[in-house]
Parts: structure tokens; sequence; C-alpha cells
């Protein structure tokens, strides 16, 4: 069966995960501890980020988590009212560094071209990944953007999924769910979608393989699976 859709995560998946999200973690763990590195430190395993490694831990919550359940691991080490300790993650992310995992304007403008619907489904807040998106100059590419606080709830649960559908129009059977996580593999089987695998975040290729249709090294090698499919 043909796709007529594709639905994408965002970090890990338009963008390396380890590019961006480190190079947050640092900045918000160093703020949070007023500049004191072993405070840093404390704060940086409460999420799952080793700070003198610079490096996530596989089971970190930042990984496919929401802002939300960040803040929950933190406030347990910090005193910062919830909703300001949000703003300042949102903050933060919105102007963390991205690395495109392939050029974006090239390989969206193609599969316009194919006639697809495109959308974002992510954990992170929507206004970051709006000006991730702006920043990379493709944010008109997409015809649906959705974070974690956009009214659909968050993956792995089905509603950004079922929203997308919705929004487009497509039934679910001819949308590809693209991740690299298993929150986004769970969401696209639950709501009935097709689902990519990609492997430009930290999960490896044994961990995706039974929850998606195809495991591919990065989005660049979609068309030719598109390809694939109609064929």
């Amino acid at each position: 069966m043909s796709i007529d859709a594709l639905l994408f995560d965002k970090d890990g998946t338009l963008f390396l995960f380890e590019a961006t999200w480190e190079s947050w973690a640092r900045a918000v763990l160093l703020r949070l501890s007023d500049g004191d590195l072993s405070r840093a430190e404390v704060l940086g395993r409460a999420i799952g980020f080793d700070l003198p490694a610079q490096r996530f831990e596989r089971d970190s919550v930042v990984i496919a988590g929401t802002p939300s359940q960040v803040v929950s691991a933190l406030q347990a080490h910090i005193d910062i009212e919830a909703s300001a300790l949000e703003r300042l993650l949102n903050d933060e992310a919105a102007v963390a560094p991205q690395v495109e995992a392939v050029p974006l304007t090239q390989f969206l403008e193609n599969l316009r071209g194919r006639g697809l619907k495109l959308g974002v489904a992510t954990n992170d807040a929507e206004r970051p990944a709006r000006a991730h998106l702006t920043a990379a100059g493709v944010v008109a590419h997409f015809d649906f953007i959705a974070g974690y606080d956009s009214g659909y709830g968050s993956k792995p649960a089905p509603g950004p999924c079922n929203a997308f559908a919705q929004a487009c129009g497509i039934a679910p059977d001819r949308i590809a769910m693209v991740g690299d996580s298993l929150h986004d593999l769970h969401a696209g089987r639950a709501a009935g979608m097709r689902t990519i695998g990609v492997l430009t975040g930290l999960a490896t290729r044994d961990e995706l393989s039974p929850h998606a249709d195809i495991v591919l090294d990065h989005i660049g090698h979609i068309s030719p699976w598109l390809d694939d499919q109609q064929s």
C-alpha cells in the first residue's frame, strides 16, 4: 500500500539528538546551579545526564520524555516552581543548536514534490519545536506541527498521530510515523500507521526493529523505501 503522508519526530529524527540536547543539558544544568559544577552534576544525574562525560544515559527522561516529566525529575533536587522551571527548560531548548540529520530543505522539498503531506509530532513543547524548524528554514514545509502541549497528548499515546491523520484527511494505514525512539514507534502503531525507525537517536537497530516496518540509518533513505512501497 502506498504512503500518502509522513509524520516525523523531531529530535533524533529531523535533527541529531546528541548534538542538540547535550548542549541544552549543559546550559540548563549550569544555569540552575549558578555555575556550581558539583551541584550541576547532581542535577544532571536526576535527568540521566553525565555532565563530566557530556553524555546521556540510555534511560534518560530527556530522550523521549516531555518537558513536564523533566521538571518532575528536577524538582526533587531544586526549589523552583514547576511552571517557572518548565519555562526555563523551553527557553533553553528554543536556542539550543540544531544539527540536521540530512540537509532538510532539499529532503523535504523532494517529499513535497511527491505530493506527500508532512507533519511533526514531538514530545518537546510546540514553541521550541517551531523555533527549531523556523531556524532551519523548513517550517513552511509542514502541514501539521504538534508538541506535547498542543492539546493532543504526548507519545507513546497515539493522540498526536491521530490528530495528524484527521488534520490531513488521510487514513492512518496510508501514513508512516518516523522516529528514533520506541515512543515514536509505539505511538504510530497504536494509531494504525506504518512505522519507520531511524538510527540518528540513541536507540539501536535491535531495539527498534521489532516495532518498525523498516529501520533506516537516517531519514535520507526514506525516498527509496517509498519507491519500493509503490512498485
